[in-house]
């Protein structure tokens, strides 16, 4: 049986469609990582003094800001990575074939979610535990 693969015009399609979202990731980590290293103090944030420079529930605010931060760029490089991953599916011609039941993964979903490797109706099943 013969392996299920998108053509390769459609391939690069996909590819130039990744790309542009890892531009917009890119974008987006150099955004967060301005808002964590910005502070009220200009001797930084997270010094001794700056505890006490403000009120308590002040300096509270800007450290749950901080934590929440470095989670969405902790979330967004691992998107990137997962981009990356996606790119190279492409170059294997493996991209847009589900990992479990060796389906094309639907066109649509592969826009959405370009860096799934799995079909809306495995990845329901796994989610489910029933794979």
């Amino acid at each position: 049986m013969a392996k299920k693969q998108y053509p390769t015009g459609k391939l690069e399609k996909f590819r130039k469609l990744i790309l542009e979202k890892m531009n917009v990731v890119a974008d987006e980590v150099v955004t967060i990582q301005d808002g964590i290293n910005t502070s009220k103090n200009p001797n930084g944030a997270m010094s001794q003094d700056s505890i006490y420079s403000v009120h308590m529930a002040d300096a509270g605010t800007d450290s749950h800001e901080r934590e929440k931060n470095y989670l969405l760029m902790t979330r967004e490089e691992n998107y990137y990575r997962n981009l990356t991953v996606a790119l190279e599916r492409i170059d294997t011609k493996e991209f847009g074939t589900c990992i479990i039941c060796g389906e094309l993964i639907a066109e649509e979903r592969m826009i959405e979610v370009p860096n799934t490797n799995k079909c809306v109706s495995c990845k329901l099943k796994e989610k489910l535990n029933l794979v």
